[in-house]
């Protein structure tokens, strides 16, 4: 096995099962240092174990892959990372218009998300960094997220695009945390709480109201807010009043998100249940934070379809020209 192709799956799957970004990182950064050398530098063992970037469980798993066998520890995590199927419904899947890139808390540069993008086979993905208000996130100020747009202007191709985007802080009042014109200007707009999740039911229910009536919102994020396993451990989630929202989300056309992070699971069953009947559209995202996380869309489309969610109900399913013209539609 090539050992470059090696360490960069192993990763990959890392990020995918969400382990310490640190682990991660050290296979990436140790397939970015082989990704230079020469074949007989590649060979020369004693030289590679005392480079910068190596350490020794890389150093093992490129001797392995030398030797013209597949690493045992990428074999135990094929293994190990297997567990969820691809339904049908994934099968359908278009894109996914919730990532984040390490201009705020992701792990990596937008061009290696837009890479796995591609191996996946996305028509599109959108990236959308934190606001300024999550600090905790890096979030991003009007200023950088103005820089941001020129990358993201760069990185599409006839058979794949990026489209601009931000996960936007509903802020206690409701209002969305950036300027107005410059959320104008964005393709997809996803509108989260992040903050003050234990306020008290009637103000958590006009605080997502608001966020939802406003002309810019496309997508409401994760709306729960609850952790059900995980480095972070578990967190209840929000009270609020689930059927004015799903309500208000069909009357203005803003999709509910279906969160494919196994540790949020958001919204729960139950309510995808009464988004549906409220008439609802929804997105499976996947929220990724790593190139590798893009494939955890396998969890969310799953959850859609044992909960019986049409996938014409799926925005995501969409093609790229039927998405963007739902995204240019008169709010109401």
């Amino acid at each position: 096995m090539d050992p470059l192709d090696a360490l960069t799956e192993i990763a990959y799957l890392l990020e995918r099962e969400r382990s310490s970004r640190y682990k991660s990182k050290a296979f990436r950064t140790a397939a970015d240092v082989i990704a230079g050398l020469t074949p007989d530098e590649l060979n020369d063992a004693p030289g590679l174990r005392r480079r910068t970037g190596i350490g020794e469980s890389t150093f093992r798993v490129i001797q392995e892959a030398l030797a013209g066998e597949v690493p045992a520890y990428l074999v135990e995590l094929r293994a190990r990372t297997g567990a969820a199927g691809r339904s049908a419904l994934r099968g359908l899947l278009r894109g996914d218009l919730h990532s984040h890139s390490d201009w705020s808390d992701g792990l990596m540069p937008i061009e290696s998300m837009v890479t796995a993008g591609r191996r996946l086979g996305h028509e599109y993905l959108a990236l959308t960094d934190h606001s300024p208000r999550l600090t905790v996130a890096n979030g991003l100020s009007a200023e950088r997220l103005e820089r941001q747009l020129d990358v993201v202007a760069t990185l599409s191709d006839d058979g794949f695009t990026l489209l601009s985007g931000i996960e936007v802080d509903i802020l206690v009042d409701g209002a969305l945390d950036q300027d107005d014109t410059l959320l104008a200007r964005l393709d997809v707009v996803v509108a989260s709480v992040h903050s003050q999740l234990r306020m008290d039911a009637a103000s958590m229910t006009r605080r997502m109201l608001a966020a939802v009536r406003s002309p810019h919102t496309d997508v409401l994020g994760h709306c729960t807010g609850r952790l059900v396993e995980g480095s972070r451990g578990t967190r209840p989630p929000s009270e609020f009043d689930a059927d004015a929202v799903f309500e208000a989300c069909a009357e203005h056309g803003v999709a509910v998100e279906i969160n494919s992070r196994p540790e949020r699971q958001d919204p729960p069953d139950e309510l995808i249940a009464r988004a549906l009947d409220k008439g609802c559209l929804f997105a499976i995202d996947s929220d990724a934070h790593a190139p590798g996380q893009l494939s955890l869309l396998d969890y969310g489309a799953e959850r859609a379809e044992r909960a019986g969610v049409p996938a014409e109900r799926i925005i995501t399913t969409w093609p790229l020209d039927r998405l963007r013209g739902w995204l240019d539609r008169d709010r109401g």
